[in-house]
């Protein structure tokens, strides 16, 4: 019954068991799982639910549900490296794309990290928006490490109809397995 909206910490374990911090020191939740996941490096929207269909309709790449990312690269990204992210890159796994790359500046409703990124007085940073409809593991560090700019921060603020809002890393919103299915249709 319960759908919930986590917004994950940066190096918080993306499992409710194993090394600490992991989701059991913030969710307390009974018998759901993480529909998706993000890599301990990474922060933002999480989607748990105990109803695996619904799991499974969220995850599955057939169903082409949209995953927005705010990224801050290593460099001065320009628009022809976007246009080459959403043509695809060619990855050890095969081919990647985003459906969607775009640059823009520092979000303003974004918090401070836990530990800040690295700071190179010399080198400059870019952000850019990254759509995508699969996930496959570290997909966006490695299309951008592909073009040459090196992911510092990776950020999930939306899945689907479902935004991160306002909600500060650790904190959480639960909702009901129908609600949620109804936000699909």
């Amino acid at each position: 019954m319960p759908f919930i909206l986590f917004n994950k910490p940066y190096n918080v374990q993306c499992q409710f068991s194993g090394p600490s911090p992991n989701l059991s020191d913030h969710i307390h939740t009974k018998d759901v799982y993480a529909a998706g996941r993000l890599d301990k490096r990474s922060e933002g929207l999480l989607i748990l639910t105990d109803d695996g269909r619904l799991q499974s309709r969220i995850t599955e790449p057939k169903m082409k549900l949209e995953k927005h990312y705010w990224v801050q690269l290593e460099g001065e990204l320009r628009d022809e490296h976007t246009d080459i992210l959403e043509k695809g890159v060619m990855l050890r796994d095969g081919n990647a794309r985003a459906l969607s790359a775009k640059l823009i500046d520092e979000p303003v409703s974004l918090w401070r990290r836990s530990k800040p990124i690295r700071y190179r007085k010399h080198i400059n940073t870019s952000w850019v928006n990254i759509v995508i409809s699969e996930g496959r593991n570290h997909q966006i560090r490695r299309m951008t490490a592909h073009i040459g700019f090196p992911t510092l921060r990776l950020i999930r603020h939306r899945i689907g109809p479902w935004k991160l809002e306002k909600l500060v890393p650790g904190e959480l919103i639960a909702y009901r397995n129908k609600e949620a299915w109804s936000n699909l249709k």
